[in-house]
């Protein structure tokens, strides 16, 4: 089955056109990124060129995906957007609220126990406005999208940071909040600042125990967390076009990782081969005759340096396997190195679980590799030392795998937990027995993030990312400094064996196949359908719409907290058990910034309330400004907010009374996610402005009353002694955001507009 076949055509069909008139504006050749925003102008055919990194650019996006913790807030804010229907193909998916404890089916019976409400709602939700709806152990949002809807060319947002995923089969795929995807969902432009281009030229060819994943990681290692950010990353060269098409999506998946906008490449065999694998002939004989304009022209790829912002060039010939870690994705070592560096860093050696999944390496590829390395001890009488975990990507995969006997190979480990088809552990949502203790300790997997905390909610996990083979390697020795290439095992019978090389099929043999995918297909008419949220639920809450701005200085604001070092929306709005209030506002705010640490005093979700000398919890501390009417403002490092998309990060603050947000510098999604809900979201002149800021600041914006484009704001910090200082903060604001501030979010001026269609 194909879906939207009508929707893909129609875009196939004014390609070249719309390319004809961006070459026209452009004057020079066009990489891939570009033919994809200029063939998706919000206005038509482009009359103008945009300036990298300034212009601010309105895009029609073809599809919106959402998955089930955001779609929450996301479609309870649609829900006051006043229309009847989705505009763009839109669906969501249930793959975030299952937790991994025991295995697949008494988890997935556990969270159908405790999540009905939610799921009910979900469900009843895109039936009345035409969603498409992904049941719970259907799989992961990012898997489920690249075997069903990506297509090369295409442009589609998410509400996660992975919906870069889909770049894998050439789409410019973004991860947003969800008021971006209620406009888009509502019929609206969806607005962009124009990319800077960061090309990655891949010679040579992956070999050994090397794979797509490392690719990845060597990237994250060059680029670090913040490299990638206002930027498209586009891959190509030989290197590129002899990756398979899931190894595309997960390089283009942990594009996350290094703040890139998304992550994209040229449409090629291995997408053929995958889309027509997936049951998508039709799109692979609808881009077939466009295929000139979903690549790079070879102008740019011969001479990219002209071309490309910043250009990194890899030999897959001469990449060997990397571990990234701990608690942070950018912090690459070569696994040859992992010995002496863990040992001068004081990390455990000793590993007790080993996971694979997540909707980073969760495909029938990944499996099979993974799978070959467990066959391959097995036959030598080898038993892994550490717990091997397994999140099949989708349930087509996970039959698929099953039929095929690669799930009863990981069973032949005895202590192998095979999970639900969901994302688990990698977003937090693993019951790991004795993770309370909070004892040092090391795990590795396959995942996207490891922050602290993230997998299991201790704090003391020294988390490392590298591929499924790697993962299943390391299980088996139960050591982290475990390179497979050098090393040899004992055996049962006190030999010594080494592991051989890797291998896998880059497609079933004998084709997909699944029973039941889990899809539900909306209602042709929604109209009927009712969608209750009681009053009394903790876990749902409809919204209420924020103030409108007053037009007035802000004026006698508190210091909430002076944040120090990173502070991701992991920090600013935990995710593990707190996933259970993503539809209820209120309740989620109970975790606002907890996990941040307090400059003054170290410690996390422990900050001084101005109002009575004593200290209390973050989110506590806020609810007495709000009930006092004081305003507050929440001051941060570099980077801040970097991670995943969740705009709870931003809604939260709003909806406590949190006025401003003032940081050395933003992650992308989280600066515009703050602009979308009516905040401020401000960055120092002066870096080094952050030291003057002292637990006991009070502040006055001076110049907030004649907020515009361009022009910094001036704020008055008055010191618990009287003395005071007069700072400048910049701010990235259009007319158009500017008029969301004054409205009192962006979701406000829809739903005039609405009224007043």
């Amino acid at each position: 089955m194909t879906f939207d076949i009508n929707m893909i055509k129609k875009v196939y069909e004014r390609y070249p056109e719309r390319i004809a008139a961006a070459r026209q504006v452009v004057q020079k050749p066009l990489t891939l990124a570009e033919k994809i925003l200029y063939a998706h102008l919000w206005q038509g055919n482009a009359t103008e060129a945009y300036e990298r990194g300034n212009s601010y650019v309105d895009f029609a996006p073809d599809r919106v995906a959402m998955q089930d913790a955001t779609a929450q807030m996301a479609l309870l804010q649609f829900m006051q957007a006043g229309k009847a229907k989705v505009a763009v193909p839109s669906t969501v998916h249930a793959d975030h609220l299952i937790q991994a404890k025991i295995g697949a089916d008494k988890d997935l019976q556990e969270a159908l126990n405790k999540n009905n409400e939610v799921f009910n709602f979900l469900s009843s939700i895109c039936n009345k406005y035409g969603i498409g709806f992904w049941k719970p152990g259907a799989g992961i949002i990012h898997q489920v999208v690249l075997e069903n809807y990506a297509f090369p060319g295409g442009m589609m947002i998410g509400t996660d940071s992975h919906t870069v995923n889909a770049g894998g089969l050439g789409m410019v795929a973004v991860g947003v909040g969800g008021a971006d995807a209620v406009d888009v969902m509502a019929g609206m432009a969806w607005e962009l600042k124009m990319p800077k281009l960061i090309g990655v030229k891949l010679t040579g060819k992956l070999n050994g125990w090397t794979s797509a994943k490392d690719v990845i990681l060597k990237v994250a290692g060059i680029l670090t967390v913040k490299g990638g950010t206002g930027a498209i990353v586009e891959y190509f060269g030989e290197g590129a076009v002899s990756l398979s098409a899931t190894g595309k999506g997960t390089i283009c998946n942990m594009g996350a990782e290094i703040g890139a906008t998304t992550s994209t490449f040229g449409y090629d065999d291995s997408m053929r081969r995958y889309l027509a694998a997936t049951g998508r002939q039709e799109v692979v004989d609808a881009a077939d005759k466009i295929a000139e304009h979903l690549t790079g022209d070879a102008e740019v790829y011969a001479e990219p340096e002209k071309y490309f912002d910043q250009v990194i060039e890899i030999n897959l010939d001469e990449l060997t396997p990397h571990l990234n870690g701990p608690f942070t994705p950018d912090l690459a070592t070569p696994v040859a190195e992992m010995r002496d560096k863990a040992i001068a860093n004081d990390w455990p050696l000793d590993i007790e679980w080993a996971l694979i999944g997540s909707c980073t390496n969760s495909s029938y590829e990944d499996l099979s590799r993974a799978a070959s390395i467990v066959e391959d001890a097995v036959a030598k009488g080898v038993k892994p030392k550490a717990i091997l975990g397994i999140n099949p990507g989708s349930e087509q995969v996970r039959y698929t795998a099953e039929r095929d006997g690669l799930i009863d190979t990981f069973k032949k480990f005895e202590n192998a937990r095979i999970f639900t088809n969901a994302c688990g552990p990698c977003i937090g949502q693993w019951d790991r027995e004795g993770a309370e203790k909070q004892e040092k300790n090391s795990i590795i997997h396959s995942f996207n993030r490891n922050f602290a905390k993230r997998a299991d909610g201790n704090p003391n996990t020294h988390a490392f990312v590298a591929s499924p083979e790697m993962v299943a390697a390391v299980a088996i020795s139960g050591r982290l400094d475990f390179n497979p290439i050098t090393d040899t095992l004992t055996n049962q019978n006190g030999e010594q064996v080494k592991l051989d090389e890797p291998k896998g099929s880059e497609l079933p043999a004998k084709g997909f196949d699944v029973e039941d995918n889990g899809y539900q297909a909306p209602a042709e008419d929604g109209s009927a359908v009712q969608v209750i949220v009681s009053p009394t639920s903790d876990r749902l809450q409809l919204l209420e719409p924020f103030s409108p701005w007053d037009g007035k200085n802000i004026t006698g604001a508190k210091l909430l907290i002076k944040a120090e070092g990173k502070c991701t929306t992991d920090h600013i709005s935990m995710a593990g058990p707190w996933l259970k209030y993503r539809g209820h506002l209120d309740n989620i705010s109970n975790n606002m910034l907890i996990g941040a640490v307090n400059f003054f005093n170290k410690e996390t979700n422990r900050v001084k309330n101005q109002l009575t000398g004593e200290y209390g919890e973050v989110p506590a501390v806020q609810r007495v400004y709000k009930a006092a009417g004081v305003p507050s403002i929440v001051v941060g490092d570099q980077n801040y907010g970097e991670g995943s998309s969740r705009e709870h990060a931003a809604m939260e603050p709003r909806h406590l009374g949190v006025k401003a947000v003032l940081v050395k510098s933003f992650a992308r999604i989280h600066e515009t996610n703050l602009k979308k809900q009516g905040m401020l979201a401000l960055t120092f002149v002066n870096a080094e402005d952050y030291d003057k800021i002292q637990e006991d600041d009070t502040f006055d914006f001076l110049n907030l009353d004649s907020f515009a484009p361009n022009t910094p704001l001036q704020i008055l910090i008055t010191h618990a002694d009287g003395t005071t200082d007069t700072i400048l903060a910049n701010h990235t604001y259009n007319e158009q955001q500017i008029g969301w501030f004054r409205a009192g979010s962006a979701l406000n001026l829809i739903a005039e507009e609405a009224k007043k269609a």
